[in-house]
């Protein structure tokens, strides 16, 4: 995630959240954050766009990225 990160930063915000950090509680629970890692897309309203759950490829991001970014 961090070479994307460098890549679409500036178009797209990264966030991370730690499982263990009592201050994500309350994103955890809005995002249903039960198991690492988990990421989630966005889009400008906050609604969620795409998720996955483990790892995956880059390609697979980028893919999801491209298409938020139409």
């Amino acid at each position: 995630m961090y070479g994307l990160e460098k890549e679409y930063g500036e178009q797209i915000a990264f966030e991370r959240l730690d499982i263990d950090d009592p201050d994500t509680a309350d994103a955890r629970v809005r995002y249903q954050f039960r198991y690492q890692p988990h990421f989630i897309l966005l889009d400008a309203e906050g609604n969620i766009v795409q998720e996955w759950l483990g790892y995956n490829s880059a390609n697979v991001f980028e893919e999801a990225f491209a298409d938020l970014l139409e």
